[in-house]
């Protein structure tokens, strides 16, 4: 695809810049539908007079937390409706709500409790009737807009206007508070755990619901330019990518410990001091780009998750984890950078008492890149690691009495490009300055807990947050040096060699449902899905194609270090090294649920 002029102008060549073709804007062509996609608000307000003209009555502009609603209505109202009712007015007040939430919020700083609660739940049932007969009494035409719209009337015609998580998080960012809540100077972990454990939830359940009823889906990511399709172009859109190879939009982020390379190899802007973390293989985080004609549409991941399930991730796949994308990849940059906090994530069982998850974040660091003799992995505790002790001495770093001795107590391993560590939940761990890291994990995304963070502050000048109570309660203290020797580090096995092909698996633990296996091949190579979903990277060469032995789908290039998905559905594909690697040998990870 052809880069527009941010992405071209803001490729500068750095110290690790290597292909130079990692594509920061994927797009996925929507065959037969090039005519179903319409851009801008004036196209909106046509589309909207032509139905008034053909008798239609009540619309309904229902939106996900965080769209802009008032430069909605300030478009809207220039076609003058006899009465427009926002759901807001419907709402419990901000203080009634925050009451409500307080359970699932908890007082911590960070982490709360997934809350099971629906988005009717914060309208007052009376004041929701009241408007529907409002809406159906009126003679004239009636706007129905904002956040649970659809819970008033569906309307004659129903809009949903859908937002990233990314672009949700921009604007905590940039001063907009949590739904119904006046906390726009709250602290951006504040809003976010608000949006996370709370709204996100209850608004994904809204939409689920009512993706086979709406008119349009609305692209709402740009303020002043919504893109919109029809809701059939959208179903059938999903269905298409529910059976082809496709990439996320990746999104990229400064952070205290953040590096240099993925600022080289990506072309990355040179405005951020560093680049810390990417996600570029997390649906429930990353958008997927849908290219109608010459309309771009960016709309969440997670709708095709909810979409079409049984055909993303297989029968056995959704019979376990139902509506969730149990793989996750994302990528870790401490290349001229510093260490990881210190950490450890919870057991399973920590995870579902404490939570409310269903499953806990096992991963495994998988090393793409280091630079210098000191890249390391901090990983498992020492022999004879005194618990009490090390308890203590965290602790006292946690107070400001000093800093924690890690290497007193847990194992600093050397690590080279292309080493496999495993990780499962439990087990102490962090990644070291000057390593480049592909994180390979199960997606409870953000429990983690942080033991020592080497005594930084966050790029927001507060201290990062600890989580010792939480930590020591799920420490292995058994996963010692041995243990990882034997278990963690160095796990690989050879299960095909051929000419031309070697197939080796290297995670992951027992205890982690996430297998991975390594293809190093130079000629055309055929894959089962065996009835997962498949996320891959291409960790050495410049570009793979991938193909449909059946012709199921159109051939698919992959770049350097991008992540992609195989959908279940696909049932076999063929790698095939192209492009700068035509010839050449390349090597791709692939995880997939065992």
């Amino acid at each position: 695809m052809t880069k527009g002029p941010r992405e071209r102008n803001e490729r500068m060549p750095g110290k690790y810049a290597k292909y130079g073709n990692y594509d920061l804007s994927p797009h996925i062509k929507v065959e037969g539908l090039d005519d179903k996609a319409l851009e801008g608000y004036p196209a909106l307000l046509s589309e909207i007079k032509k139905r008034i003209k053909l008798g239609k009555k009540i619309f309904t502009f229902d939106l996900y937390p965080g769209v802009d609603e008032r430069s909605l209505i300030e478009q809207l109202e220039k076609l003058r409706p006899d009465l427009l009712i926002r759901s807001e007015d419907c709402a419990l007040t901000p203080e009634e709500l925050s009451r409500f939430f307080q359970d699932d919020l908890t007082e911590d700083r960070v982490f709360g409790y997934m809350t099971h609660k629906k988005l009717k739940d914060c309208f007052v049932p009376e004041k929701l009737e009241s408007a529907r007969r409002k809406a159906e009494r009126c003679s004239g035409v009636v706007f129905l807009v904002g956040v649970g719209a659809g819970l008033i009337l569906r309307g004659d015609l129903y809009f949903y206007f859908n937002l990233s998580r990314w672009e949700i998080q921009l604007r905590y960012r940039a001063g907009m508070p949590n739904w119904h809540c006046g906390n726009a100077d709250a602290p951006i972990l504040t809003k976010y755990k608000r949006g996370f454990f709370i709204e996100w939830r209850m608004a994904d359940r809204h939409k689920k619901a009512r993706f086979d009823d709406l008119d349009y889906m609305v692209d709402a990511n740009d303020r002043r330019n919504p893109k919109f399709i029809t809701g059939d172009a959208y179903r059938r859109a999903l269905d298409q990518i529910s059976r082809r190879p496709f990439r996320l939009k990746p999104y990229f982020d400064p952070g205290v410990w953040g590096g240099q390379w993925m600022r080289g190899v990506f072309g990355l802007s040179q405005d951020a001091p560093n680049y810390a973390w990417s996600f570029d293989g997390v649906p429930e985080e990353n958008s997927i780009q849908l290219r109608f004609g010459g309309v771009s549409v960016e709309l969440p991941c997670i709708d095709l998750v909810f979409y079409r399930p049984r055909q993303l991730l297989g029968e056995r796949v959704h019979g376990r984890f139902g509506t969730e994308f149990p793989i996750r990849f994302d990528l870790l940059d401490t290349m001229e950078g510093g260490n990881l906090s210190l950490q450890v994530h919870p057991l399973t069982e920590y995870i579902q008492e404490n939570f409310g998850m269903h499953y806990t974040q096992d991963e495994s660091y998988y090393i793409l890149d280091t630079e210098g003799n000191d890249a390391c992995v901090y990983l498992g505790l020492k022999e004879n690691a005194d618990p009490a002790a090390m308890v203590a001495d965290l602790k006292k770093a946690d107070r400001g009495e000093g800093a924690f001795p890690a290497e007193k107590y847990v194992n600093r391993i050397p690590v080279k490009k292309h080493d496999h560590l495993l990780i499962p939940a439990g087990t102490v761990h962090c990644s070291g300055k000057n390593t480049m890291v592909l994180e390979i994990s199960a997606t409870p995304y953000i429990f983690t807990f942080k033991l020592w963070d080497w005594g930084r502050v966050g790029l927001d000048g507060r201290p990062r947050p600890i989580h010792i109570e939480h930590g020591v309660k799920n420490i292995q203290w058994d996963r010692d040096t041995r243990w990882v020797r034997s278990n963690a580090v160095h796990q690989e096995r050879v299960l095909h060699r051929e000419e031309g092909l070697l197939v080796e698996r290297t995670g992951l633990h027992p205890r982690e449902f996430i297998e991975t296996y390594r293809y190093t091949f130079r000629k055309p190579c055929a894959f089962p899905c065996n009835d997962s979903v498949h996320v891959l990277n291409l960790v050495d060469g410049g570009q793979i194609t991938v193909t449909s032995p059946e012709q199921g789908f159109p051939p698919f290039d992959v770049h350097y270090a991008e992540t992609f998905i195989i959908p279940a559905s696909v049932g076999k594909y063929v790698l095939t090294p192209s492009g700068v690697s035509k010839g050449k040998t390349v090597m791709v990870i692939d995880a997939f649920v065992r």
